[in-house]
């Protein structure tokens, strides 16, 4: 299995945390809908690829049992900062392993489009069902292929503050199903600065997710079309709900 982590995003981790570690409160009205309604208060969450742990926060202030996973060190050291009451450990979502006793993991913001490779996310599905109790929960969502060609292919934008400026182009090519963000980055200490930052997301199709899912032993798949199902509402995004049962169960049922 894959060692490397994802390091490459800690001189981006300060950035990310002013400008995009907000957007965890939107997703918070489909947990409740999807996930914390079907589990119980104080529940054991596992908040796979945290980043600077925005969303660790609301679901640790909740009164939930919140651990966070990310690559990057310096994302875990805003994490700390954002979310005093939960824990978090430095490890790839690719090649981890705990104990068997989160009844939910959480994956959310794209951040398995992250996962370049179809058979390392089999791997990253696999770790999930392995550290979920029996009956337990896996929420995530990625971009689509319409996702990535609206908002990715082709797009600009940027920001101008008084201690930094970036621009971001980003680009998708469908045949490849790779998106490619290129961030150039200007901030100012003692004096500007400039940082160059590029980050890639792969698009996986929705048959290959099931396909992944089921392989590694998930059951009652759900996906949502962000923009119709889901108050989150975008467009191009997809949320997948799986559910870890007893072997000898199908669809909640047992056999036999």
């Amino acid at each position: 299995m894959p060692t490397q982590l994802y390091a490459d995003y800690d001189s981006f981790a300060w950035l990310y945390n002013r400008k995009w570690g907000c957007f965890a409160k939107f997703f918070v009205p489909d947990l409740e809908d999807r996930v914390l309604s079907a589990i119980r208060e104080g529940a054991s969450i596992l908040d796979l690829c945290c980043g600077t742990g925005n969303l660790a926060a609301v679901l640790s202030e909740r009164g939930y049992n919140v651990t966070g996973i990310d690559g990057s060190p310096k994302m875990l050291e805003f994490a700390r900062e954002n979310a005093p009451k939960a824990k978090f450990i430095r490890a790839d979502a690719r090649d981890f392993s705990m104990p068997s006793r989160f009844h939910a993991v959480l994956s959310l913001f794209d951040s398995l489009n992250h996962v370049m490779k179809i058979d390392e996310l089999e791997d990253v599905f696999r770790n999930v069902f392995t550290v979920l109790l029996e009956k337990g929960v896996f929420f995530f969502d990625l971009n689509t292929a319409h996702g990535f060609a609206e908002r990715w292919r082709g797009k600009t934008s940027g920001m101008i503050e008084e201690d930094f400026v970036y621009a971001n182009r980003t680009s998708y090519e469908s045949e490849t199903g790779i998106a490619e963000a290129h961030f150039a980055i200007f901030r100012r200490d003692k004096q500007w600065e400039r940082n160059d930052v590029i980050f890639y997301q792969r698009c996986y199709s929705e048959d290959e997710i099931l396909e992944v899912l089921t392989s590694v032993g998930f059951q009652d798949i759900t996906v949502l079309d962000a923009s119709k199902d889901t108050q989150f509402r975008d467009v191009g995004r997809s949320f997948f709900l799986a559910r870890k049962w007893n072997k000898g169960m199908v669809n909640g049922l047992e056999e036999g």
